[in-house]
């Protein structure tokens, strides 16, 4: 790679029209395109957009791959700490070993002599084998880490960088090494192959014609329940009305762990519930109330019982609500611009796109701006669960609850069942309330502020998230919430 951010460079001109400068980006060719690019040349019918949008966009995507490997090299230098104070472990105990066998040894008659060779480069072997295990993860984690290092080094040059044609023309091939570079932490990367203790012990007690048979026997541990996790307070945090909790087990812990228990209360007070139980070590709670205070608390559990529980961590979710569009969650055709603001679409099928809030009670509006509205398609408005059908019109399975309208009308839908059409559809221009009043457990539409009928459903109960389906000849853009 080059040097970082080149200040005062003059812009690039295209490569195939050199008087022009790059102005557009071509999503299908990957790469920066001038004004005659697409009036004359092969990108004409490709997909393309601003320049500027999409440098930013890679940016934000660079910078979210960067945050994964950060966090990996934090645990690896962590991970080397454990190590090294590993081997200290391993050398103490293989004296500690060796001094009890020695002792044990000289004790017996002079028959045990031989045999006492023999166990002690049992012994020695054993250290020998653990401390390079050791020193091979040590120098193994070292060199990803020195490369990931090198590697986030130049990306945050990089980044600085302030011309956004340039910076595109690497940005692809750099977000994909950032993304393999992550990958190579695989689960289990980061944990000691070997432990500190000599699972050795000498039986001294069989009578002197024994003595030649006299070897080490396998020592277990007794399987007690787990210890206490640890709560992992730089991970835990709330997003709106979300609460994610992070938390792992203390280094060196003998004891196995089956699963885990997590503990919420009610954002009052009130008494603790189970909100998950499983084997990961993070877990996000979805539709809590807003403006609520939290506690949580885990506990693991193996085949001899449930260990004690974690200290219990204090969690504030958001005063008020605010959301945009989720990409995790939307169809794969539908596009986010403005900040996942603004949707549109890729398909001329209907495409399910989400809020990334999760509403539980209380009284929730928001609206929605129609950009664009070309040959009177039928966009639907609403509210849907988390596990709604993402591959056609909202309101069609039991999991969404819509009204879609078109340049004339509007009808409610749930379960694909049709009901109160009513007169005043949509233009480019128009406005679309939703009204979710989680008290009243019924739900209301509006558009250019008249109320469309009575509230469209009733006795609406459960966990609701904003939600919203298109296809390509509408685009809109969330305006507002409360």
């Amino acid at each position: 790679g080059g040097k970082g951010a080149g200040g005062g460079r003059k812009p690039p001109t295209c490569a195939e029209h050199d008087l022009e400068n790059y102005s557009m980006y071509c999503v299908s060719c990957r790469s920066p395109v001038c004004y005659q690019c697409l009036e004359e040349g092969k990108h004409g019918k490709h997909d393309v957009k601003a320049l500027g949008a999409m440098w930013k966009q890679h940016k934000a995507q660079l910078s979210q791959a960067l945050n994964g490997v950060s966090d990996k090299a934090k645990e690896a230098k962590e991970f080397l700490v454990q190590l090294k104070n590993l081997l200290q472990q391993i050398q103490e105990n293989g004296l500690d070993y060796e001094a009890c066998l020695v002792a044990q040894c000289d004790a017996l008659v002079d028959a045990l002599t031989r045999q006492k060779a023999k166990l002690l480069t049992k012994v020695t072997k054993e250290r020998e084998h653990k401390l390079k295990v050791v020193w091979d993860q040590i120098n193994h984690c070292t060199l990803k880490l020195r490369q990931s290092t090198g590697l986030m080094e130049y990306c945050l040059e990089v980044i600085k960088e302030n011309d956004p044609s340039g910076f595109l023309q690497i940005s692809d091939a750099l977000i994909k090494r950032v993304q393999v570079s992550q990958e190579q932490w695989v689960k289990g990367a980061l944990e000691p192959k070997v432990s500190a203790e000599f699972d050795l012990t000498l039986d001294s007690e069989p009578l002197l014609q024994s003595i030649h048979q006299l070897d080490f026997i396998q020592m277990k541990f007794p399987v007690t329940v787990p210890p206490v996790p640890l709560l992992q307070l730089e991970k835990c945090c709330t997003r709106n009305n979300s609460v994610t909790l992070a938390w792992r087990m203390p280094p060196l812990s003998h004891n196995p762990v089956e699963g885990y228990i997590l503990e919420l209360d009610d954002g009052d007070g009130g008494q603790f519930r189970e909100v998950y139980v499983g084997k990961e070590t993070l877990c996000t709670i979805d539709g809590l109330h807003f403006n609520s205070t939290y506690n949580a608390r885990v506990k693991a559990f193996n085949s001899s019982g449930v260990g004690p529980y974690s200290k219990t961590v204090i969690l504030q979710t958001s005063d008020v609500a605010w959301f945009t569009f989720d990409p995790s969650s939307a169809h794969r055709d539908i596009v986010l611009s403005n900040d996942n603001q603004t949707a549109t679409c890729n398909s001329y099928d209907d495409r399910v796109v989400l809020g990334t809030a999760a509403f539980s009670k209380g009284v929730h509006y928001w609206e929605l701006h129609v950009d664009r509205y070309d040959n009177h398609p039928d966009p639907a408005f609403g509210i849907a669960r988390i596990n709604v059908v993402k591959d056609m019109m909202l309101g069609k399975d039991d999991k969404a609850w819509a009204m879609y309208v078109d340049n004339n009308r509007s009808w409610f839908m749930h379960c694909n069942s049709h009901t109160n059409r009513t007169e005043g559809g949509v233009s480019k221009g128009a406005t679309v309330g939703v009204l979710l009043d989680l008290n009243k457990h019924n739900l209301t539409f509006y558009i250019n502020g008249q109320q469309q009928g009575p509230p469209a459903f009733e006795n609406i109960e459960g966990v609701f998230m904003p939600a919203l389906s298109l296809n390509r000849n509408v685009q809109v853009s969330l305006l507002q919430f409360s």
